[in-house]
């Protein structure tokens, strides 16, 4: 069943019905995610105003495409409050594509967290329209484009090569409050199975396997990646894949599973097969902090090429920071790199 949507304060300008009910958008299931994508972003594009078209374009390679971050602050690009209606359908679109439907929903739950921030605190930079689209390349004639929506804990990168989509990294979700507090949406859990299920499965390792995966008694402050634009892998600490019984693996497969289904199944699907190709059994697990609910706490999925990492430490462990790196895919930096170079020699 869908989380309960969350209605803007009224000092807002309401988000469309369309981008709030995500059961309304249905994605054409005879076309690939990264040609719905196409079709969409150009659409997006055309719908502009030749202003509004300019400030939301940026060639591939320029700086901007590493110039990320998760905080609430004015971005590059156009935001929800400059789009009108029609405009704004045409971003609906664009995102319906280039997420699964319970992604799509938690992105929606995430914007809106900024509603119940704003009448918890009365701060008038907690706004659901201060999120941004940027359009890299142009989807309507480049095999070669990207595109970035972001806000506050929310920031999705996508890169297409070739016509290929190859990366959707970096990809950060947050979550603040965690659990609402109060009001009328008290006990919503926007990020609730990222949670849940890693601590189910730290708590169901022995006490041999927990030494092992408990690195430090105390959580970080924050994921230790932050908004790097690039990133490398951490210590290898925490418990291999290898080194649990077939129910806790299966337990760790799915919480990886949960990231992946924030994409669309056929994106989600290609990114598991490539994991599966590179070493599964190395895959580790490693938790800091309190394993016990509402106490702060850590956690960290690293294989040979991603790192997934969880922080739910701020506002008495109230608030979570998660994300998932490519150490050699964020941005489709290496990847397209490669692409240039060996046609350069065609």
């Amino acid at each position: 069943m869908p989380y309960p949507m969350i209605t803007h304060h009224c000092r807002l300008r309401p988000i469309s019905l369309a981008v709030l009910l995500f059961g309304c958008i249905q994605l054409p299931a005879s076309q690939p995610t990264v040609k719905t994508m196409q079709v969409a972003a150009t659409a997006f594009l055309n719908e502009l105003s030749p202003e509004l078209r300019t400030q939301a374009s940026y060639p591939l390679d320029a700086d901007e495409r590493t110039n990320w971050h998760f905080v609430p602050k004015e971005r590059n690009g156009v935001s929800l409050a400059q789009l009108d209606d029609a405009q704004e359908a045409k971003l609906t679109d664009l995102l319906a594509a280039s997420l699964s439907e319970s992604g799509y929903q938690k992105a929606a739950n995430i914007q809106n967290l900024e509603s119940v921030l704003f009448m918890l605190e009365g701060k008038a930079f907690r706004d659901p329209e201060r999120y941004f689209a940027t359009i890299f390349g142009d989807p309507a004639k480049d095999t070669d484009w990207g595109w970035r929506f972001e806000g506050h804990h929310l920031s999705l990168n996508y890169t297409i090569g070739d016509g290929q989509l190859i990366t959707v990294t970096p990809n950060f979700w947050g979550a603040n409050p965690a659990t609402v507090p109060s009001g009328p949406h008290k006990g919503l859990r926007t990020l609730q199975d990222e949670e849940e299920l890693a601590r189910a499965l730290i708590q169901s390792l022995n006490t041999e396997q927990q030494k092992s995966t408990i690195f430090t008694n105390k959580a970080p402050k924050d994921i230790h990646t932050r908004a790097k634009k690039e990133v490398t892998p951490l210590d290898p600490v925490g418990i291999r894949l290898d080194q649990l019984n077939a129910e806790q693996a299966a337990a760790l497969h799915k919480t990886i599973q949960v990231y992946l289904g924030n994409m669309p199944a056929d994106i989600a699907r290609e990114r598991w097969t490539k994991i599966q190709a590179a070493d599964m059994a190395s895959i580790r697990f490693a938790w800091a902090g309190s394993t016990k609910a509402g106490e702060p706490h850590y956690y960290r999925i690293q294989g040979p090429t991603f790192l997934i990492e969880y922080d739910n430490v701020q506002n008495k462990a109230n608030h979570i920071h998660t994300v998932w790196r490519d150490f050699n895919g964020d941005f489709g930096r290496d990847i397209i790199r490669e692409h240039k170079l060996s046609h350069s020699h065609e």
